[in-house]
């Protein structure tokens, strides 16, 4: 089956990032990336629950923090869990494009639906200057990043707009091309930072993100040499072989 085939046979819920609640230790990581402190009024945007939260308030000693989030069992989960504990953070059952940002200085958004991501380009575009979108993976769309602490990497208002998706690409990875080490460093440092307690399931989501990397690479013609590396080639066949799972047809596109 080609790649799309095989994750169309994962939950959406899981792909769009949705119920992929990030560990404890990765907030941490993205709040020390993003410099937040007591000045700063934190917004989770598809929060899911209130770890980010309570971590933003009692750890980070922020001024404000909010999760927005328009699943209601899941923000009255939350909440509940915030008054027992007497954390003083907001919680907020909507739809993130609906929801007021307006005093925002910081903002964590994780999505991947195109669709919902412009819209919030453009609510994003009018927050004050300086504001820190915080994205996982990529960056915004047409954007190029400010910071960037693989796989999380910050947009500044007002944004940089890129020139292409060259040159987006080469600012997220800090490379002038990208060969197999370097895709495969980065497919690393994500499923790293999104963390699961099973290593076998890591390595395999990780080889298929080096995969999708590299050849996204060569696609956008930013991949050292012409030639398919024999490490590549090599998880090509491996996830054909033994997963059924085709990534070749992507390489004739």
């Amino acid at each position: 089956m080609k790649i799309e085939e095989y994750l169309e046979t994962l939950p959406k819920n899981l792909l769009s990032g949705e119920d992929v609640q990030l560990p404890e230790k990765s907030f941490r990581e993205i709040f020390k990336f993003a410099d937040i402190g007591e000045n700063d009024i934190f917004y989770h945007l598809g929060c899911g629950n209130e770890i980010g939260i309570e971590i933003a308030i009692n750890e980070f000693k922020v001024k404000k923090a909010v999760g927005i989030d328009n699943n209601p069992k899941k923000i009255q989960h939350a909440k509940e869990i915030l008054e027992q504990k007497n954390i003083q953070g907001q919680l907020i059952c909507n739809n993130i494009e609906e929801s007021d940002i307006s005093d925002a200085s910081v903002i964590l958004f994780w999505f991947t639906d195109d669709n919902l991501i412009n819209k919030m380009l453009k609510k994003f575009e009018n927050l004050k200057p300086g504001t820190k979108i915080i994205t996982i993976w990529g960056p915004l769309i047409d954007c190029l990043p400010d910071k960037v602490n693989f796989p999380y990497i910050i947009n500044k208002v007002p944004f940089k707009k890129a020139q292409n998706m060259q040159e987006q690409v080469l600012a997220i990875f800090g490379v002038k091309c990208i060969d197999f080490v370097t895709a495969w460093e980065f497919a690393e440092r994500y499923t790293k930072s999104i963390g699961t307690p099973e290593v076998s399931n890591d390595r395999f989501l990780t080889i298929i993100q080096t995969l999708v990397i590299w050849i996204n690479a060569k696609k956008l013609g930013v991949a050292c040499g012409e030639e398919i590396p024999e490490s590549i080639q090599t998880y090509i066949n491996i996830m054909k072989m033994h997963f059924d799972i085709d990534f070749e047809y992507l390489l004739k596109e």
